[in-house]
């Protein structure tokens, strides 16, 4: 049974009836900043995640609710060639923008998991056909990124039992092709001392051994496992500090073999990192992985650089980030659904962490069942 800690207030104060809100000032929504499909996507997953999780049919029901709003959101978004435009302003209009890869790959991915686990058709069928839409621009995939989300999106595909109306010989086609992709970039940029599919790290690096697990997991080659866990071990070794407490790697100059930047943190960055670990774990077995999970997860209650916690678990919410000044106060989309994806893939290893002296002065244990 999932912990009764978690709240979903903020997530709700941050959705309006076109979608999920990007940024906000303290705990308040700017509307002035508009809709972002990277978040309405991630949304997705964090309500998919936590259903699975959750007992409480009151919950359930307010999840449900919300998840309508975003694959509505996500289906608007969508171009007639598959792809989808990002950034919204609030009066629904489309902002210029460059189209982007990654946002390409969360939405394909966010589409491939509801269909997978949602048991009504109707909103099933709402999935099925941003995926028949989507499949022919996930051949254009370029950048590293949005490779890994459509390589872990393939991999859903092959595994789902039920009509989908896609060729399944073109989806193989395709996994095949973007896990060539990942391999490449790293033996082209890997050395003793670096074992990185790029020259730097930077943003939400773990997504990149991540999908090599999920491949691996489907289909497994000696080959991908070998680079799945040399860069997952490089990363959580980058993002260790003393004592071992996770220390993203900061965006205020990123990571490479000569710099290595500690500031400003993001929660982003914790929940992928805990994201490969839970997805290793569930390849190997190996205890280690979970550690990792615990220690992504007591970043957000505190255990950081600034010792200073940035998830508030009383309403969901999370701060946008860490500097040597302490947490940034605004809770936007993103850092909120760091934390409550963090949690849930927590949650679903049986990974405790305990609170103490956060939510009303008590001590608060988060634990859960693995699903």
């Amino acid at each position: 049974m999932a912990s009764s800690v978690i709240k979903f207030d903020h997530l709700e104060r941050m959705t309006d009836d076109t979608g999920l809100l990007e940024h906000s000032l303290g705990r308040i929504p700017r509307r002035r900043e508009g809709y972002s499909t990277d978040d309405n996507a991630r949304a997705v997953w964090a309500c998919l995640e936590w259903l699975a999780l959750l007992d409480d049919q009151e919950t359930k029901e307010r999840l449900y609710r919300l998840l309508d709003r975003y694959l509505a959101f996500l289906l608007w978004a969508q171009n007639d060639d598959g792809t989808f435009h990002n950034n919204f302003f609030f009066d629904r209009t489309k902002e210029e923008e460059t189209p982007s890869d990654d946002c390409f790959g969360r939405s394909f991915w966010a589409a491939a998991i509801a269909y997978r686990q949602l048991d009504d058709a109707a909103r099933r069928e709402a999935a099925a056909d941003m995926l028949r839409r989507a499949l022919p621009a996930a051949w254009e995939l370029r950048s590293l990124r949005g490779v890994a989300w459509g390589l872990a999106t393939c991999g859903v595909l092959l595994t789902e039992g039920r009509p989908l109306g896609i060729d399944q010989e073109e989806v193989a086609a395709l996994a095949a092709r973007l896990e060539q992709r990942l391999l490449a970039a790293y033996w082209e940029h890997a050395g003793d001392d670096w074992h990185w599919y790029e020259p730097e790290l930077t943003y939400a690096n773990g997504v990149l051994p991540w999908a090599l697990w999920t491949a691996y997991r489907r289909a497994p080659r000696d080959e991908v496992k070998e680079v799945a866990e040399k860069s997952l071990a490089f990363l959580i070794e980058k993002m260790s500090g003393p004592g071992g407490v996770i220390r993203p790697v900061g965006n205020c100059g990123w990571c490479s073999r000569r710099y290595r930047a500690d500031w400003d943190q993001q929660p982003l960055d914790v929940m992928k990192l805990a994201l490969a670990a839970r997805e290793a774990y569930w390849a190997t077995d190996d205890e280690r992985y979970r550690g990792v999970v615990r220690r992504c997860l007591a970043w957000f209650y505190g255990q950081n650089d600034g010792n200073a916690p940035l998830a508030d678990p009383s309403d969901g919410s999370c701060c946008d980030g860490l500097s040597p000044n302490g947490p940034n106060p605004n809770r936007g989309a993103e850092s909120t659904l760091s934390y409550l994806l963090t949690a849930a893939i927590a949650q679903s290893i049986s990974v405790e962490v305990v609170v103490d002296e956060y939510v009303n002065n008590e001590t608060v244990r988060m634990a859960g069942t693995r699903v």
